[in-house]
């Protein structure tokens, strides 16, 4: 019953989608005709059905409904509950549905609440959102159903990813669905404005919440994925440049680069065409990130192997969006004025240097992650990790990371180096003294160089508040200066990372003491331990850091058998200068205990880093929110002075 529902509700919102794009075109190019007013409620409705839709999926994981096809492959009655909610989307099927479910819900919202734009642009807006939705309507209903229904049921489920059998699951896929759907709307925006030749100021502030909301998601989303990553599979590190990972990044670069350029152009008027450019490239980032991961060209911890039909289902989605977009784009673009100039030492130029920075490492990434694809299809395999991906961005994003901390303190229009240089000083000198320290310890060329720019930006990302009264500065500025030292901090937890890292892998007796770093790690046992859908082999540990107080760790070995997987479950000791990291492996011929042991200093600071990157966007999208909100009231007011005036 309740599958039934969840399937009808799907289709409901699909045939709503069709309504909205038809009634949406005859308001743009018919304006008058009474089925453009249709296309707001009909949004909210689409919404609501599609959400329904998402939660009776969710229902029927938490009781385990067997009759379900989706439910049977990918869940367990013998899984905990929590896993069984997020199982929901912990698959193929189940997570398109979330997709479409933020892209229903974002797109009643937009209906609701956005009334800046002209009606006829609002109403392209929506209709390019749902077109969009409607290929992924097409997508869930044809070729990925996730209410197939199993006749008989199933006696029991095959169960979840034991890896994905982890609280991240719960809070990291919903996260960068948020950020992927949020430029989905930016891409709507962006072609409805240059169907209607309304790039402007109204344009760009009518996206760039949605923007600066999406790429909160996203940094929240990368930050978590890769923290879950870390602790989870083992390895000791947190980016490996996986395919996967860098389809998650792709858009986010993207994103920054949108950000910027929109709050150019909705501040100064200038930049209109990098800012339909970029709303249309970091959509297209998303979709090729949804291609990689569930076309099955990808072998992966993160993606989903499904049959090639899907992927060659998504492929020509994505080559109707943005082959569409992108020819939209050259046909209008001519027609779309150039705005205001503005020098290049000015705060404009610096964040357009800083975009084609960004842009230029979006190259690199999505070289690097499509060019193994291309050479397999043609016979040849070629592996691209970190010796490519680290050098070749770094090319782009120092630069990038200079101009951060000079742009900033730069004048809107025109200004010049002269007048900012007495301010610079202070970062130069901490920039300069780091790099020496960093150059006699013997540290190489990256990490050195990442230390001494983020001892640059640690202090030249508070600059723009000297010499001004901290409590009247506006909301979008301390975003402004939080996120850019969320960066300092992060960038100083990559280098020490990756200069400072001490690693042990050793075989011990019950009793022995290994040393790693300024750590005394002691095995004390080895024991079984059961869990609910799971049996493990775990290591007793204490440690101890230069002679202080022991700390109790325990690294497990899990063995699952819902699906059959064996995996390693990391134990961590957190100090405010770094993390003991510990796995126990694998028992030799001899007795003795495989323990695998990093000390890394510092590294919490890279997802601090993460999360003090992603409050900024929130003080900054707060501060916006509350200045429109105060503009409207102000407007509603003087409106209704002036009708109480012309009575």
């Amino acid at each position: 019953m309740i599958a039934n529902f969840g399937l009808a509700a799907l289709w409901f919102a699909a045939a709503l989608a069709a309504l909205q794009l038809f009634a949406g075109g005859l308001g743009v190019y018919r304006p008058g005709n009474p089925l453009g007013a249709l296309v707001r409620p009909v949004a909210m409705v689409q919404g609501g059905l599609v959400a329904l839709s998402f939660a009776a999926l969710i229902w029927l994981f938490c009781v385990t409904d067997l009759s379900v096809l989706l439910v049977a492959k990918n869940s367990h009655s013998a899984k905990p509950l929590l896993f069984k909610f997020a199982g929901a989307w912990g698959n193929h099927e189940g997570s398109m549905l979330l997709w479409v479910t933020v892209m229903g819900l974002a797109g009643a919202f937009v209906a609701l609440a956005e009334r800046r734009l002209p009606e006829r642009t609002m109403l392209a807006t929506l209709a390019s959102q749902a077109f969009v939705s409607l290929g992924f309507y097409a997508f869930l209903l044809f070729a990925s159903n996730p209410f197939t229904r199993l006749n008989p049921a199933a006696s029991e489920g095959q169960g979840l990813n034991p890896m994905l059998q982890d609280p991240g699951l719960a809070f990291h896929p919903p996260t960068l669905y948020v950020g992927y759907v949020g430029l989905s709307i930016a891409f709507s925006f962006a072609v409805g404005a240059m169907l209607t030749r309304e790039v402007g100021p109204l344009f760009a502030k009518a996206m760039r919440p949605w923007v600066l909301g999406a790429w909160i998601f996203l940094t929240v989303g990368i930050t978590a994925g890769s923290y879950w990553a870390y602790y989870e599979l083992g390895w000791g590190g947190w980016w490996f440049w996986d395919p996967v990972e860098n389809a998650s990044l792709m858009p986010w670069l993207a994103a920054t680069a949108l950000l910027h350029s929109a709050s150019v152009l909705a501040a100064r008027n200038a930049l209109r065409t990098w800012t339909v450019m970029l709303g249309v490239v970091a959509f297209s980032m998303s979709m090729i990130g949804t291609f990689l991961v569930r076309s099955g060209i990808l072998t992966s911890v993160h993606a989903f192997a499904v049959d090639p039909t899907r992927g060659a289902f998504i492929l020509a989605l994505l080559a109707i969006y943005i082959g569409g977009a992108l020819n939209l784009f050259a046909v209008r673009a001519s027609t779309i004025s150039e705005g205001e100039r503005f020098a290049l030492t000015s705060r404009e130029g610096g964040l357009v240097v800083n975009n084609l920075m960004l842009s230029g490492a979006l190259g690199i990434v999505l070289v690097g992650t499509l060019y193994p694809l291309l050479a397999e299809a043609m016979g040849t395999k070629v592996s691209v990790g970190p010796p490519y991906f680290n050098p070749m961005t770094a090319l782009f994003v120092l630069p990038m990371l200079l101009v951060l901390a000079v742009g900033p303190l730069l004048r809107w229009r025109r200004d010049r180096v002269a007048r900012v240089r007495p301010m610079l000083l202070a970062p130069a000198l901490a920039g300069l003294a780091a790099g020496l320290m960093a150059t006699i310890a013997g540290l190489k060329l990256l990490p050195a160089a990442g230390i001494a720019l983020s001892a640059v930006l640690v202090i030249a990302s508070l600059l723009p508040l000297h010499g001004r009264n901290l409590r009247t500065v506006k909301l979008p500025v301390w975003g402004m200066v939080v996120a850019h030292f969320g960066v300092a901090i992060a960038l100083f937890g990559m280098a020490s990372d990756s200069a400072f890292t001490r690693e042990r892998l050793v075989a011990v007796n019950p009793g022995q003491t290994v040393a790693v770093g300024g750590w005394q790690v002691t095995l004390k046992q080895v024991e079984p331990l059961a869990g609910p859908n799971w049996t493990a082999l775990q290591a007793d540990l204490t440690a101890s850091y230069l002679g202080g107080s022991e700390i109790a760790l325990h690294p497990q070995a899990r063995s699952f058998w819902a699906p059959p997987q064996q995996t390693s479950e990391s134990a961590l000791a957190t100090r405010w200068n770094g993390q003991l990291y510990a796995v126990l492996g694998d028992r030799s011929e001899d007795g003795r205990w495989q323990l695998r042991l990093w000390w890394k200093p510092f590294v919490t600071l890279i997802w601090l880093g993460g999360l003090l990157i992603a409050l900024g966007g929130v003080l900054a999208l707060v501060g916006r929110v509350m200045s429109d909100l105060r503009r409207s009231s102000a407007e509603r007011k003087i409106a209704y002075r002036r009708m109480r005036q012309g009575r």
